[in-house]
């Protein structure tokens, strides 16, 4: 027994020594964030490898390489997959354990807590339909000049090593062409991250619709009502100028990483987050703050998990005809708005035809056409005014985000360099989704999509 302690003890101790050398250069982390680093790595691990083969369909291979991209230690995770249970535990080097469970059209959810009220959730299933894109999923009657554009794009991108997976063009309501890497088709929902963010504001203008919004007393949270961030309104969580003090780098430890891979409720760590500025005074771009927004939809629907997916799907996924989305929830059971939604290139694009139609469908008033003027509006922030509710805008001041597109367009943008492009000057909607670990040319790119008429600059846009 002794000599069995001696020799764990041993293998520990050259453990630690190894990683002592190698955790800055080849891990990417201080030795002394080592905990922290196991921890991120299991969970996002666990995390995104589950909803990569269940939601996405994805292999192991294909989860391996983009949790690669992250990180070097990720190269390192052993990722066991339990095909019968649709479960996905990690772990690194042999230390830590974090798993995910698949729960159908609910997604993938960490095993922290108790996550019993997901089990019972139920709900219907939403119809196919056959009918041409906006309402069905049925054959588009592409154009065959645009098509051939969107095919060369693709081709370059992944030429270029961009990681391009699906273009989508939608021109004057139609969709025109829609362009697909191999082994992902228009019905493969695709993680947008922080896209998540248009679409949990957009779920707060349909609220606003409803009439469930209005007169909301100020706390926005009862925990806040003894001290600064009592006056913090729905309007500055919206504009991301609440002044709270959130930590948005993702490094081992910080309160962006604990939110998304380490805790039940990923709106939790920003409901903590001390006051720093002003409401209303500072942008400040927080994955917290949205997960805030997420769960004020959650309270305002009763605190019920069934109650926000039901209403998710009855008033965004039913009347939108979005049937291949899944928007995951937290192990509390509040949507993680901030970054876990899987949708097809065609849903992307259905939420982007929506703004650019002023919140109507199908004869349908969504969203009041006000609170999609606002939505892409500047705020008031000193620092940066070019973000509107959880859109960003392309005109930030005096310069364009992207001098090649539009002054009036406005994006829903997510890590990898997710894109949704609503352009109301040119009546067009543009979708890319893809794993660029680096820079993506999105303005010169998205600039081939736009009609030749198109104008660039603020003068001739404003004049449309």
């Amino acid at each position: 027994m002794k000599k069995i302690l001696l020799t764990a003890l041993a293998g520990i101790a050259t453990l630690a020594v190894a990683l002592t050398l190698l955790a800055p250069t080849l891990l990417g982390f201080s030795i002394t964030k080592l905990g922290a680093a196991v921890e991120v790595a299991t969970g996002m691990g666990a995390k995104l490898a589950c909803s990569g083969r269940f939601v996405s369909g994805f292999s192991p291979e294909q989860n391996l390489e983009d949790l690669a991209s992250y990180s070097p230690a990720n190269q390192l995770l052993n990722l066991e997959y339990d095909e019968s249970a649709q479960k996905v535990s990690a772990s690194l080097l042999g230390l830590g354990h974090t798993s995910a469970s698949y729960r159908e059209d609910l997604g993938c959810t960490l095993d922290i807590g108790d996550t019993g009220p997901l089990d019972r959730i139920t709900f219907t299933e939403l119809a196919p339909s056959d009918a041409p894109w906006p309402a069905g999923n049925g054959a588009p009657n592409t154009d065959p000049e645009w098509q051939q554009k969107l095919d060369a794009l693709l081709a370059a991108d992944n030429a270029a090593g961009f990681q391009t997976r699906a273009l989508v063009l939608i021109q004057d309501g139609e969709l025109v062409a829609e362009s697909y890497a191999e082994g992902i088709g228009p019905h493969t929902p695709l993680l947008g991250w922080s896209m998540g963010k248009s679409l949990t504001a957009m779920m707060i203008g349909r609220l606003e619709q409803l009439d469930l919004v209005t007169g909301e007393p100020l706390p926005v949270f009862t925990q806040w009502k003894n001290d600064a961030r009592a006056a913090i309104t729905l309007d500055d969580l919206l504009h991301m100028s609440s002044g709270l003090a959130f930590d948005e780098t993702y490094a081992p430890g910080s309160d962006a990483t604990r939110m998304l891979f380490n805790t039940d409720s990923a709106s939790g760590v920003a409901l903590a987050s001390p006051a720093e500025h002003a409401p209303g005074t500072h942008f400040s771009y927080s994955s917290g703050t949205t997960n805030l927004l997420a769960r004020w939809i959650g309270k305002r629907l009763g605190e019920s998990p069934q109650n926000s997916v039901d209403f998710f799907r009855n008033e965004i996924l039913r009347p939108l005809g979005m049937r291949d989305t899944v928007f995951e929830l937290d192990p509390s059971g509040v949507f993680v708005g901030s970054s876990y939604i899987y949708a097809s290139a065609r849903d992307w694009a259905r939420l982007g035809q929506l703004m650019l139609n002023k919140g109507q469908w199908q004869n349908q008033q969504l969203l009041s056409e006000d609170w999609v003027t606002r939505a892409q509006a500047p705020n008031s922030s000193e620092n940066e005014p070019g973000y509107g509710y959880q859109f960003w805008l392309n005109s930030n001041g005096d310069e364009l985000r992207f001098p090649e597109l539009p002054a009036g367009a406005y994006f829903m943008l997510g890590n990898r360099k997710q894109v949704v492009m609503i352009s109301p000057s040119t009546n067009t909607v543009a979708v890319r989704l893809g794993w660029s670990a680096g820079e993506y040319p999105t303005g010169a790119n998205f600039a081939q999509l736009l009609p030749a008429s198109a104008s660039t600059t603020p003068e001739e846009s404003a004049a449309r």
